[in-house]
């Protein structure tokens, strides 16, 4: 594969999975809600943090420790317990009203796990799919892009972590646009949608951690 197609295929197959409903989608709105569209690139640059590390650690194992059963099982339960408390973080956080986000407060916009970059982060860190991913097709197109040495991983990685900046930045955009005419009933109704969601995704989660739904052999 050239190093053109390389940056394509990995711009589309990435964006096919940034668009699939998850955690980071869920944070994303959330932020959004808080703190503009600034939310969305910060997110992403949370999420492709904790991706350049663990391409790098695939070069050292780290593929095939997380394709273990007991492993992925383990990320699973783990992640869903993660979800489950940023879901009811949001839930217990809409004590604010939309007016005082739009006015500004920082001390609300922070939100209780921090930044968004630190929300990238555990996002990512609590989809047991992100993982296992990155262990399979994310493995594979890192062979094919060292085919090329830096230059071909540098093509792999960025058309990879651009559909997700174009995404999430798209997402936050309208976030933002429409959160000028949100209600407070508005406003408090999607985190709590928003929160909801990560709680049954985490319920999920933790059940095929339990079951073994969640191993990928391969």
């Amino acid at each position: 594969m050239e190093i053109p197609a390389l940056f394509v295929t990995a711009l589309a197959v990435g964006f096919s999975g940034a668009v699939v409903p998850g955690p980071l989608l869920t944070i994303t709105i959330d932020r959004s809600l808080k703190q503009g569209f600034v939310a969305g690139p910060l997110v992403v640059l949370g999420h492709g943090l904790l991706e350049i590390a663990t391409a790098v650690g695939m070069f050292f194992g780290l593929g095939l420790f997380l394709r273990q059963p007991s492993v992925s099982r383990f990320i699973a339960v783990c992640g869903g317990m993660v979800l489950i408390w940023m879901g009811t973080g949001m839930i217990r956080g809409i004590k604010g009203t939309a007016a005082a986000y739009k006015e500004g407060n920082p001390k609300d916009k922070k939100g209780f796990w921090g930044s968004p970059v630190t929300a990238g982060i555990m996002g990512s860190l609590s989809n047991p799919y992100w993982f296992l991913l990155w262990a399979t097709v994310g493995a594979a197109f890192i062979v094919e892009s060292f085919k090329w040495g830096v230059l071909g991983f540098a093509a792999f990685f960025s058309g990879h972590i651009l559909s997700d900046l174009l995404w999430y930045s798209a997402v936050s955009l309208a976030v933002t646009a429409g959160r000028r005419v949100f209600s407070d009933s508005v406003y408090k109704g999607i985190t709590v949608l928003c929160g909801t969601f990560l709680i049954i995704i985490a319920i999920y989660f933790i059940w095929s951690g339990i079951s073994g739904n969640i191993i990928m052999e391969g």
